[in-house]
């Protein structure tokens, strides 16, 4: 039995919500670079196996040239978020890179010719709304011009995410998830390798099994995202992005103990609302779009 894009989204964005909360902390004590090389690295030999135990399809020279543009769009994003994730706190980096899903459906009209959907710009609106919802009362970061490097970076990253996450949708109609999981991490490690080898110092020998996990979160989520892509359009599942605000409070109840402020959770109820409009829309589409 096939599993709902909706979930496999909500599931892998789960995932990567522990990547980034992960990533946050080993950027405290190491290179942003080396981190960015080792998510990808590490990640690349688990998306290895993924491939491998759903038979290890062919890569075609095409689909080389193909995802190597989108592995330089991954890279560029990955590098510029993960920095900001140093220098910004955590909701409010999260925050500002919810512009993304509001980008999708207008990057997916002019790559994938998709229509763009009134109830999905809906949809994408509330969530955000939810977004600020949750903000208010917030701790802000300290002043400076690392604070507006930051938001820049931040920035950057969610208009080069949504140009990735769109050809992920495109790619992974033809090329499958495990394809796309694989080269996803393996040319943006690739691409990295030598500025973080040259930059950076060594990693910390008791960071190592922080860093294994941080591979396997990231390989894992980009594949259930990945298969989420192939099963649905950008615009139905740009707005299950905003889920990562709830992911982000809850590990920061369960695993440090931050209970979550009352503006939190209504706009965590914001945003739910909104991915239910998305499933609902979905249900209501799903005989549309399969029919010949």
């Amino acid at each position: 039995m096939n599993a709902s894009p909706i979930l496999l989204a909500i599931a892998g964005i789960a995932l990567l919500s522990a990547m980034d909360a992960l990533i946050k902390h080993l950027a405290e004590t190491h290179n942003v670079l080396l981190v960015t090389f080792a998510r990808y690295a590490i990640g690349a030999c688990f998306a290895a196996l993924i491939w491998a135990r759903a038979g290890a399809s062919t890569i075609t020279r095409d689909m080389w040239r193909a995802h190597g543009a989108r592995g330089l769009v991954i890279a560029l994003s990955a590098t510029s978020f993960f920095w900001s994730l140093s220098v910004l706190p955590l909701v409010e980096a999260l925050t500002l890179s919810f512009i993304a899903p509001l980008l999708v459906p207008f990057v997916a009209r002019v790559l994938l010719g998709e229509r763009v959907r009134v109830i999905s710009l809906i949809a994408g609106a509330l969530g955000f709304v939810g977004v600020l919802i949750a903000l208010q009362g917030a701790p802000e970061a300290a002043a400076g011009s690392r604070r507006f490097l930051g938001v820049c970076a931040i920035l950057f990253a969610a208009i080069t995410y949504a140009l990735s996450i769109t050809l992920m949708r495109m790619r992974a109609r033809l090329d499958g998830a495990p394809i796309v999981n694989l080269l996803a991490s393996f040319i943006p490690c690739l691409i990295v390798a030598a500025p973080a080898i040259v930059f950076s110092a060594p990693p910390h020998l008791e960071a190592a099994p922080l860093f294994v996990v941080l591979g396997l979160l990231g390989a894992t989520g980009v594949y259930l995202m990945a298969r989420a892509y192939a099963g649905a359009e950008a615009q139905t599942l740009a707005p299950i992005e905003y889920t990562a605000l709830i992911w982000a409070s809850l590990l920061g109840y369960l695993v440090f103990g931050e209970t979550p402020r009352p503006p939190v959770l209504i706009g965590a109820a914001v945003i739910i609302a909104a991915c239910l409009i998305v499933a609902w829309d979905e249900r209501r589409l799903s005989p549309k779009l399969e029919s010949p």
